[in-house]
């Protein structure tokens, strides 16, 4: 909050309801439409595929209950960056906050923009559908050895919506929260509608095939046609690690809650229970999807399904062909909701950050319904560039080893915080501490080693975006000195 109070100060205008909304929402973008086809092409059994899905919910829910000790402890603005440097030293926290605002979160806003687009091309009438197909391309222009520049109708569409959005929520804290819970609600009673009418119409000659070898590893091309069997321990570990690249994306957003604790009523008892409450909803929905997938479809078509639209060839087995229609209607509320929460949440990190000097002086301000809009219009400008180069894709794969390290990071700074401050005030204490938060550590660490080991086109360019905050963190850090020194001999 400001200071000031003359200024303009951060409203506590969000309930329970809304912060749980708030986690359901940003998880649930497009990832769970989409992702099980690569999941399955990794693993090439149905066990194997509900088991990634079990272990990354297991570890979203750990990491949720022990962040809940953390936000009683700091009930304010900017969430993980905060835990950080309480825990650590603000060169951490800048480097979480530097990756935050170049890839992980403008990142996921492009990418569930774009998401949104490519599904309005189905609903839109058929004179329409030109402008917000991914195929129409609009410009094309060649750069370098063998790139080339596109642009597309369905980029454009994504960045209208990021601009949208992002003006909603200039105009105050209300608006996002209206259109926050109101999609969310919409899109989880969709999913679970889905997911029953799914099961009702399960196949048992289908069932039993994809069931008979649960636990047999082997890939799969994008044909569906199996390319290995027995594969030694250390190959099958890749495999699981590189499969949980998909879900651990489709589930990343939950920590979005804690950017907002400036404006939640009560925020010592409700994000601990909004992150609990929302990631417990979402990890049912996607183990039960993926469940309902393994019902309908063979694996054969899990894997091969057009574009990896799992979900729009089981509709479609399901529904008959007005499946499509349904499930392009429920991403397009599902992306909508998802980019309103990545939307309103973002800013506040970089607000926060500002306060400590550590971002454009600019982004600490708050307009007059009392929200930085400054930052949110960089991170609407950057989200933008994104969705214009067409990287966010990659970006999103790279950083992927890069958010579970910040993570590991963030739930050891409860076992730091416990020796440096025994004694200060915890609403909230860590469920099964330490228990919990170990196994995650440990997990963590397994997933980021094996990709290490195993895909490492998905982790040393993640950790060369952040590294490249180190310069720049040192470079603000002397500007800040340079100001102080001027306005103490002013």
């Amino acid at each position: 909050m400001e200071e000031n109070t003359g200024k303009p100060k951060m409203k506590h205008a969000l309930g329970l309801l809304d912060g749980t909304m708030l986690v359901a929402g940003s998880m649930i973008g497009s990832g769970i439409f989409i992702v099980s086809a690569d999941i399955i092409r990794n693993v090439g059994s149905s066990g194997w595929l509900i088991a990634v899905w079990v272990l990354t919910g297991f570890m979203t829910l750990t990491a949720a209950v022990s962040y809940g000790e953390l936000s009683g402890m700091f009930p304010k603005a900017g969430g993980q960056y905060v835990y950080l440097k309480e825990s650590y030293n603000k060169l951490i926290a800048f480097l979480y906050g530097w990756s935050f605002f170049a890839v992980i979160q403008t990142g996921t806003i492009a990418a569930v923009g774009v998401a949104f687009s490519k599904f309005a091309a189905y609903v839109v009438p058929d004179s329409l559908k030109l402008y917000f197909s991914e195929d129409h391309i609009l410009f094309s222009m060649p750069w370098g050895s063998g790139h080339t520049f596109t642009l597309s109708a369905a980029q454009l569409v994504s960045i209208a919506l990021i601009v949208v959005l992002t003006y909603i929520n200039t105009r105050g804290v209300k608006g996002g929260k209206i259109i926050q819970t109101t999609f969310t609600l919409t899109k989880l009673l969709s999913l679970f509608g889905l997911i029953i009418f799914g099961l009702l119409a399960m196949k048992p000659e289908i069932w039993h095939a994809n069931w008979a070898n649960a636990w047999q590893m082997h890939g799969l091309d994008k044909n569906g046609n199996s390319l290995n069997t027995g594969l030694t321990t250390g190959v099958a570990l890749g495999a699981i690690a590189a499969a949980m690249v998909g879900s651990i994306f489709s589930s990343d957003a939950w920590n979005n809650v804690t950017f907002i604790a400036g404006e939640m009523k009560n925020p010592k008892r409700n994000i601990g229970l909004s992150l609990f409450l929302g990631t417990l909803i979402v990890t049912i929905i996607y183990v039960s999807a993926n469940v309902m997938y393994t019902a309908v479809l063979p694996l054969h078509d899990i894997a091969s399904a057009p574009k990896d639209r799992v979900a729009v060839a089981a509709s479609t087995v399901i529904f008959g062909n007005i499946g499509t229609i349904i499930i392009a209607l429920m991403i397009m509320v599902s992306t909508f909701g998802c980019n309103n929460g990545l939307i309103l949440s973002g800013a506040r990190v970089y607000y926060t950050m500002a306060k400590d000097g550590l971002f454009f002086k600019r982004t600490g301000t708050l307009n007059k319904a009392a929200v930085p809009e400054f930052g949110l219009w960089i991170q609407c400008l950057v989200a933008s560039i994104l969705c214009l180069s067409g990287t966010y894709g990659n970006l999103l794969d790279m950083i992927s080893f890069v958010v579970v390290l910040f993570y590991i990071l963030t739930i050891f700074g409860i076992f730091i915080l416990r020796k440096k401050r025994p004694d200060a005030e915890r609403p909230y204490k860590a469920f099964g501490y330490p228990v919990l938060p170990v196994i995650y550590i440990l997990m963590g660490l397994a997933f980021c080693g094996l990709l290490l080991i195993y895909k490492q086109e998905y982790t040393w360019p993640g950790l060369i975006i952040v590294l490249i905050g180190v310069p720049i963190y040192y470079i603000a850090n002397r500007n800040n000195k340079n100001e102080g020194e001027e306005t103490a001999a002013a």
